[in-house]
C-alpha cells in the first residue's frame, strides 16, 4: 500500500523534514517569500542565458509582441 507522501517531490520531502513544527504567520510568509525569490532568481538567470545564447534583443521582443500565433478559427 502506498502512503500519501509517495507522490511528493524530493523538495517536498525535504521541506517536510525541515519544517516539522508550526510556524507563526509572519514566519510562514517570510519562508514563502524566500522560496519565491529563489525560484524567480533562477528563472531570471535562465532567461538571461537564453537571451545571450540565442542573441535575442529588443527587436526580438518587438517581433514577438506583434506575432499572431493563434491557430485560425475554422468554420
Amino acid at each position: 500500500m502506498h502512503s500519501m507522501t509517495d507522490n511528493l517531490t524530493n523538495l517536498q520531502h525535504e521541506l517536510l523534514k525541515v519544517f516539522q513544527y508550526d510556524l507563526n504567520e509572519k514566519q510562514l510568509l517570510e519562508i514563502k517569500q524566500l522560496l519565491l525569490d529563489y525560484f524567480a532568481s533562477n528563472a531570471t538567470t535562465e532567461m538571461d542565458s537564453l537571451w545571450k545564447s540565442k542573441s535575442w534583443n529588443e527587436e526580438t521582443m518587438k517581433k514577438w509582441a506583434n506575432e499572431h500565433t493563434r491557430t485560425p478559427y475554422k468554420q
